[in-house]
């Protein structure tokens, strides 16, 4: 939020850093898309009389590769199995209802400024597809002034939490880690950034809030 800006501020400074570039997570962190993806899946799953187990749908977050599939579990609940395709049509449609009426989170547009203002490098590092980040960007009106959009696009080996996405948006802003600050709200983005040498500031959402960030 922009009453937390003077605090990371300072903890940025407090480290010696000279920070050239910011690095942006996507989902959860400029949009939240996470509340969004959450209440999808709560939906199918109420629908059947049962609960989304939190503890499992937080290895979810920031990642595309968590060993746990929630149409399998519901499946082993209700004990058949269930009309997968139609399942997912009606949960992303609720998604994307809730989701077209979130704006940027709050800070958000403040920070990006302020990278304008002081001449910093953006970028978006994202384990989800480059199509889905576009697609909100645009309805966002914020497609310009990105010097690298880094995507994982179904590809597991790149999604967080591996570093591989936060190595190639360096080599692409052409700065060293100890140059970038990341910004991320889940452990699994938190992870990737360290992994990364990238010094990392926690922004949690209502979702990931109770995730020990």
């Amino acid at each position: 939020p922009p009453s937390s800006t003077p605090r990371i501020a300072t903890s940025v400074l407090c480290t010696g850093m000279t920070v050239r570039a910011l690095l942006f997570d996507f989902d959860g962190l400029i949009l939240d898309t996470e509340f969004a993806s959450r209440a999808g899946w709560q939906l199918v799953y109420r629908e059947h009389g049962h609960e989304l187990p939190a503890d499992l749908w937080a290895t979810l977050v920031g990642t595309t590769h968590a060993p746990w599939d929630p149409m399998a579990h519901l499946e082993e609940l209700v004990g058949e199995p269930l009309a997968r395709e139609a399942l997912h049509e009606r949960r992303r449609a609720h998604e994307l209802a809730l989701i077209e009426a979130e704006e940027l989170r709050p800070g958000i547009a403040e920070y990006l400024a302020a990278a304008r203002q002081h001449g910093l490098k953006r970028a978006i590092v994202s384990s989800s597809s480059r199509r889905w980040v576009d697609m909100h960007l645009e309805r966002l009106e914020e497609t310009i002034g990105w010097d690298a959009i880094c995507t994982a696009d179904g590809d597991r080996i790149r999604a967080k939490p591996a570093p591989v996405l936060y190595l190639e948006a360096l080599g692409l802003l052409e700065v060293e880690a100890e140059e970038a600050v990341a910004f991320e709200d889940s452990p699994n983005g938190v992870l990737a950034a360290k992994a990364a040498g990238v010094f990392c500031v926690a922004v949690p959402n209502e979702v990931t809030r109770g995730l020990g960030l």
